[in-house]
């Protein structure tokens, strides 16, 4: 590492050894839009350096007992724990999220992603049959893949690198990770405490870098036998496609269109303020976001108001700020993205409840030139609308009437994505049917974000491949074959 006067200069991390790069990218400060850290400018030559280092590590990482990897594990735990303020500063900074939901979200879940693994991978068992009449013993064994290919996105930077890495090293595997360039600060500092957790150079490697150029590079990797990218369907199709060549296992976690179903039984007093926190939460830059709302008609015109006085509560402002609500978008090409999202649905002829063009946003002088937005709500749209039907990741949320049970079902499900979906209402046998009717790998019932990380995690149609979880990142991360035995 090294620092300018303006500038923090990043490091890939190789091998256990920080390696400077000859060419680096502008990562901007989402708050102000001032370029504040340089990124390597990694490719095919990074990545080989890389390969060589986690190849060279797997057979001493790999015949190590699943108990020493787990001491490890929980070392790196302890000591993220140990240094949360300052890694929750850092990810605020470089992501645009609160302060607020850096400390008590982002870095206590990527400590915690190393302790449940750490402790997960302790109580796997194998299978094992009897066949007396053919004098057999049948038994499963599950060896480690190899090198294993981690590509994390930019919205909750090191809570879901670590969500990748955990899981991968507990297994046995070496590990070549690749955060977003617009977001690897935190993935920097991480390295830093590789070595003094113990992990031997060469099991954990991050290289930093664009997708085109690095991620290309990793993703299309002979040696690299699996790769596990979380991030935009259209980068996943790509990445489905380079690496079709070499039969890789692929763990794809991609976009999401997800609803809400509010019936007319739903307790309002609980369902407003979780619907307005699961449509707005880190500027609506979680996949797993709500972005349509169906209302039932009649209390449709309650819901709304109700919905729309909590929202003009929420403060958007600086994220160093530990009183708001909102901080700001990733970057000026992503806000104007979501921007755009709001002007088409104007053009189609949906109405602007707050947000975006209605409310005045007031920022502090050194925040002008940042990323911010209003959370909007945008009513009379049809289910049509590229603003119903594509992903727009910011915070932007569509409300809209519905009357029956099996209209909203259908019109919930008539998206391409299936990763995320809330249900509210007091009847539990409704609950239960309409969860089994949607098309989603995850529904919430009366609640939003609630997770037990033993349980899969993933999504249906375009939302992805695959699933992530304790049993499934084991499956995931680990070979199986089956060996018989013949008595003698």
């Amino acid at each position: 590492m090294a620092n300018s006067k303006a500038h923090l200069f990043l490091e890939n991390y190789i091998g256990g050894q920080f390696v400077s790069s000859s060419s680096y990218l502008d990562s901007y400060d989402p708050s102000t839009g001032e370029v504040y850290c340089k990124v390597p400018d990694s490719g095919q030559e990074e990545i080989e350096a890389a390969v060589k280092a986690a190849k060279s590590a797997f057979p001493e990482w790999s015949s190590r007992s699943p108990q020493e990897r787990s001491k490890l594990m929980s070392k790196l735990a302890d000591l993220i724990e140990e240094d949360l303020e300052s890694f929750a500063q850092a990810e605020s900074k470089d992501q645009g999220k609160t302060i607020t939901f850096a400390r008590t979200v982002d870095i206590p879940r990527a400590a915690y992603n190393f302790r449940f693994f750490s402790s997960s991978i302790l109580h796997q068992t194998s299978e094992c049959t009897q066949m007396d009449h053919m004098g057999c013993m049948h038994y499963t064994e599950r060896t480690p893949v190899g090198i294993a290919g981690l590509i994390s996105p930019w919205n909750l930077p090191l809570y879901l690198l670590t969500w990748k890495i955990a899981p991968a090293i507990a297994c046995g595997n070496t590990v070549i990770a690749k955060p977003s360039e617009m977001t690897s600060v935190t993935a920097w500092m991480m390295c830093k405490l590789l070595n003094k957790a113990g992990f031997p150079p060469g099991v954990v490697n991050i290289v930093f870098g664009s997708g085109p150029k690095a991620g290309d590079a990793l993703v299309s990797h002979p040696e690299v036998s699996l790769i596990s990218f979380t991030g935009s369907t259209l980068t996943g199709q790509r990445i489905i496609e380079r690496t079709a060549p070499y039969c890789k296992k692929l763990s794809l976690e991609l976009g999401g269109k997800n609803p809400a179903i509010i019936f007319e039984d739903a307790n309002l007093d609980e369902c407003v303020p979780v619907s307005v926190r699961s449509s707005f939460a880190n500027q609506g830059e979680i996949c797993l976001c709500t972005s349509r709302i169906f209302v039932q008609r009649s209390i449709y015109k309650e819901f709304l108001r109700r919905f729309v006085e909590a929202v003009k509560k929420w403060r958007v402002g600086s994220p160093a700020d530990s009183t708001v609500d909102m901080g700001a978008l990733i970057s000026k090409e992503h806000l104007a993205k979501v921007k755009s999202y709001i002007k088409k649905a104007q053009e189609e002829g949906a109405k602007i409840l707050c947000g975006e063009g209605i409310d005045s946003l007031v920022l502090p002088t050194k925040n002008q030139n940042g990323y911010f937005l209003l959370p909007t709500v945008i009513t009379e749209i049809g289910d049509d609308s590229c603003c119903m039907q594509d992903e727009i990741f910011g915070p932007v949320t569509c409300i809209t009437p519905f009357d029956t049970e099996d209209e909203v079902i259908k019109r919930a499900n008539g998206v391409q994505y299936g990763l995320a979906a809330t249900v509210w209402s007091s009847n539990v046998g409704r609950v239960h049917r309409v969860a089994k009717r949607l098309q989603s790998g995850l529904v919430w019932t009366n609640c939003w974000l609630i997770r037990d990380l033993n349980l899969p995690f993933g999504g249906m149609k375009a939302s992805g491949i695959g699933r992530e979880g304790a049993k499934e990142s084991y499956d995931f991360f680990t070979e199986v074959k089956t060996i018989t035995i013949k008595h003698t």
